[in-house]
């Protein structure tokens, strides 16, 4: 997958997991967000825009550097404990091939890691 379709395939993972998360915890219609959330969404996607590790990651969660502010990235956090686990449900192509992808990323790294160590 190229740099391009990473960055926009995370944002959209990250899109519809903040989606899930406004429509179930304020009440939001499919489709709308509340300000809050919206924030975050775009917040979310203008860090993926502006990252300098794409080509050697594969989601934010797997980076060694955390770019969102503070508060940014305990919202970002909360969001994405809720949605996870829910996105098998809404969208299970998606969360499965995230999984997978997550797996592979932090199998990678685990290695890279250790032949560093030694």
């Amino acid at each position: 997958m190229d740099t391009e379709s990473k960055r926009e395939y995370e944002k959209k993972i990250v899109s519809e997991m903040i989606a899930l998360y406004c429509r179930r915890n304020h009440n939001m219609k499919q489709g709308k967000m509340c300000e809050k959330c919206d924030e975050l969404n775009r917040y979310a996607r203008t860090r993926s825009d502006n990252c300098p590790f794409m080509e050697t990651k594969s989601f934010c969660s797997n980076c060694r550097v955390h770019c969102y502010k503070p508060d940014m990235r305990q919202m970002i956090r909360t969001v994405m404990r809720f949605s996870g686990p829910r996105m098998f449900f809404y969208h299970p192509v998606m969360a499965i091939r995230h999984l997978i992808e997550s797996r592979k990323e932090k199998h990678r790294l685990d290695k890279t890691m250790g032949r560093e160590e030694r």
